[in-house]
Parts: structure tokens; C-alpha cells; sequence
């Protein structure tokens, strides 16, 4: 018989995410179908959110050969059975204090800096990049993890130096850069750009980096349809750009600057955010949404 939810400790919550603690050496993350833009958490949810992340998570860390937090298959039975499919037995980590970005096109925050001053986190790029420029070589670009509410703020490398020491900042770097490469080449047989991507790391007993929380998710990456990049214009995307752009138009009716949190999605918005999602998953992984559903039952 599975566990209830509520047999473990909960630990902490995020924006769409619950920790609990099974037992010294495992935790149980659960993904909810919230979502969040603007670092506010929106009244909506996206139906099947939580299992779409999941699934795409699972799927490139089944992909990727690197050392990552699973503890236990998708039908472990730790799970309890209310959140099957949409949660993860994973290993206890000493997680670090950065978000581990990942850029291979001039977009978002990256750009923002780079029109201020030619750089992103301190990195010199070329003259003349535009909205969704692909940069000569993939950056990484770390950010501090903000407190709940708060915006992450990017960094230079040397503050991950300072805070970690240079052999570990260096590992996180290579690590980054290298799992963004491997992924941006996998979405490409697909069709899809992986613009960019955060990861986060922890510390096993070992001393062991460890890829961890979510991995490539269209929460965490921007995924543009490769048959429509134009640069020098913002790009149709896979992932929950389409919210934001929603509530920055006109028919949101909702000023960001005043203090104000964002008006509910109509049912519209909802629907094709997760037909997009879906689409992410289905076409960067090969399979079919509905089968995940079927295996976690």
C-alpha cells in the first residue's frame, strides 16, 4: 500500500515545487501545475503541468551521462499515490547557491545587460548582436538564488570562485556548459533551438557534483521552433514566454510596475500554454504525453 502525502515531512515549497522528507537520505519533490511569471504566482494553473515537467526531466536525465539526484523509478512506491507521475524520489544534497545558466543566443536579461554595456554577467561579447543573436560560443552566466519574491541576479564568474572556491566554480562551469551542449544538440535533431537553460547542482557525501531539482524543462529553458528563427525579433517559443507575453498585452489590462499581482489566464491562454508545453516534450523526446500518463499508474 502506498504511503498518504501527508505520512511525510513537508520541508519547503517554491513556486511550483514541494519538498518532503522520506527518510535521512531521500526526499520526495513534487511538482505542482502552478505556474509563476513575473516572480508571482499566478491565480491559474496549467492542467497536467506538473507531470509534463516531470517527464521531461526524467527524460534527459535518463539521456544526459551525468551524475543526477534520482533515487527511484517513476512508479517507486514512496510515491504516494495523489502525485504519481508528477513527483520524484531523489537523494539528499548539499545544493549550491547558484542558478547555472546557460546561453547560446542574446535574449531576456542577457540582452538587457549587453544593450547597457556590451557584456552578459561580466562576459564581453562582439558588437552588433541583436534580439536572439546565437553568440559565437555557448556562456555561462550564474546567478545568485534569489529568497521567494525576489528576482535572481546574475553574477560574474568570480563571485562563484569567491563563494566556492576556483576548482569547484570551474567544474560547475565546464558541467553547465557541457550538459547545455549535449541538450542544445538533441533538441536541434528535433527541430527546436534550446536557447538557453538553467541548471542547479548539489553535493553528495562524496563530494560528488550532482545535477539536480528539474532539468530542461520549458519552466527552465527557452525552446524556439527551429523552422521560424529569424533574428532580430523576439521568437514564437515552447515555453511559458507565451504567459508572459499575454500579461504584458494590452488584453491583460495589468501594469507590472504598479505593485499589483496579475490578473487569472482565460481558458484560451491555459489551454494553448499547455498544448505548448506538451508539444516540448513530445517533440524534443520522441514520445508521447499520454504514455507517461499510462507508465505511472
Amino acid at each position: 500500500m502506498r504511503p498518504e502525502l501527508s505520512d511525510y515531512t513537508h520541508l519547503s515549497a517554491g513556486k511550483v515545487r514541494e519538498i518532503y522528507e522520506i527518510d535521512e537520505e531521500t526526499l520526495l519533490m513534487v511538482v505542482s501545475d502552478r505556474i509563476s511569471a513575473f516572480d508571482y504566482i499566478l491565480d491559474s494553473e496549467i492542467p497536467d503541468k506538473g507531470r509534463i515537467l516531470t517527464a521531461m526531466s526524467v527524460y534527459f536525465f535518463d539521456s544526459i551521462d551525468v551524475p543526477n539526484h534520482l533515487a527511484g523509478p517513476i512508479d517507486d512506491p514512496r510515491i504516494p499515490e495523489e502525485v504519481l507521475g508528477r513527483a520524484l524520489v531523489c537523494k539528499k544534497l548539499k545544493m549550491l547557491p547558484f542558478e547555472c545558466v546557460a546561453r547560446g543566443y542574446l535574449t531576456g536579461s542577457g540582452l538587457k545587460e549587453y544593450k547597457a554595456n556590451g557584456t552578459v554577467c561580466g562576459i564581453e561579447l562582439p558588437e552588433g548582436l541583436r534580439e536572439s543573436s546565437r553568440l559565437p560560443e555557448p556562456i555561462f552566466t550564474p546567478a545568485t538564488k534569489a529568497e521567494f519574491g525576489d528576482h535572481d541576479e546574475n553574477v560574474p564568474f568570480e563571485a562563484v570562485v569567491e563563494k566556492l572556491g576556483e576548482a569547484r566554480a570551474t567544474e560547475l562551469r565546464d558541467a553547465t556548459l557541457s550538459i547545455y551542449s549535449t541538450a542544445a544538440a538533441m533538441a536541434e535533431e528535433r527541430g527546436v533551438i534550446l536557447a538557453d537553460t538553467k541548471f542547479e547542482f548539489g553535493v553528495d557525501e562524496n563530494g560528488t557534483l550532482v545535477l539536480a531539482d528539474e532539468v530542461l524543462t520549458p519552466d527552465s529553458s527557452r525552446y524556439w521552433p527551429a523552422d521560424t528563427y529569424e533574428e532580430g525579433k523576439v521568437q514564437p517559443s515552447f515555453d511559458k514566454q507565451y504567459v508572459r507575453n499575454w500579461l504584458l498585452s494590452s488584453k491583460a489590462d495589468w501594469n507590472q510596475k504598479d505593485g499589483t499581482p496579475p490578473p487569472p489566464l482565460p481558458g484560451s491562454v491555459i489551454e494553448a500554454t499547455r498544448e505548448r508545453y506538451i508539444e516540448a516534450y513530445e517533440r524534443i523526446s520522441g514520445r508521447k504525453f499520454s504514455d507517461w500518463i499510462g507508465s505511472c499508474v
